[in-house]
């Protein structure tokens, strides 16, 4: 079975030594992929997930709403605070994560995978694209896909949507199937994937968590 415990903490490690050395401009940046949220609130919000589940404050998980509050509720808080409350919580949580319900497990790794992109994209330092949490949340998102679909990647070929006979083939990097369904491409971007059979690119955005992006995203 997957160490989830062990991937979420190789993701937190690995962001931590990303994050901890940047300067007042760095965090001020915004990440483009998530044009509302700077740098530094990218990381609040990944602060806040493993302080929440501690707290018990799960009442709207995934929401725009539940993560919005874990980003103000750290707004002023000093950086170093932030990192601070991510590794104790983080640390506290590493051990629960089995206990979890597989989905649970995979949906937290596939947001940690997602916000890391999307803080590597902000500071210009790609990474991390073959990493552990973004293989499982590669899997994951595919679930949410919502047509039969077949994904050849550079990691394999897998099913992605509800079960069936593919409507279409779609052919792309891991990475960049991972951002679309995450909605951190757009649906032009999505089309000039290699296709065969009628491009869907509304299909592979996972609705109504995400929405696909007006203008292109290039990392």
């Amino acid at each position: 079975m997957p160490d989830h415990a062990a991937s979420y903490r190789e993701f937190r490690h690995r962001v931590r030594g990303l994050v901890a050395g940047l300067d007042d401009d760095q965090l001020e940046m915004i990440a483009p992929a998530t044009p509302e949220w700077r740098v530094r609130d990218v990381v609040a919000h990944l602060a806040g997930v493993p302080a929440d589940i501690l707290a018990g404050n799960l009442d709207g998980v995934t929401t725009d709403a539940w993560t919005a509050r874990q980003v103000d509720d750290r707004r002023d808080w000093p950086f170093e605070e932030v990192l601070r409350q991510w590794e104790e919580s983080g640390a506290a949580v590493e051990p629960l994560v089995p206990a979890f319900p597989e989905a649970a497990a995979r949906q937290m790794l596939a947001d940690a995978a997602t916000h890391e992109q999307d803080i590597r994209g902000a500071l210009g330092t790609p990474g991390a694209r073959d990493a552990d949490a973004l293989e499982v949340g590669f899997v994951f998102m595919t679930g949410g896909v919502s047509a039969p679909l077949r994904f050849e990647t550079d990691a394999g070929t897998f099913p992605a949507g509800p079960k069936g006979e593919p409507v279409a083939t779609v052919r792309a990097d891991r990475f960049e199937l991972f951002r679309a369904m995450s909605g951190r491409r757009s649906h032009d971007q999505i089309r000039a994937f290699d296709w065969d059979g009628e491009p869907q690119p509304e299909a592979v955005v996972v609705r109504p968590v995400f929405t696909a992006r007006a203008d292109a995203l290039v990392e």
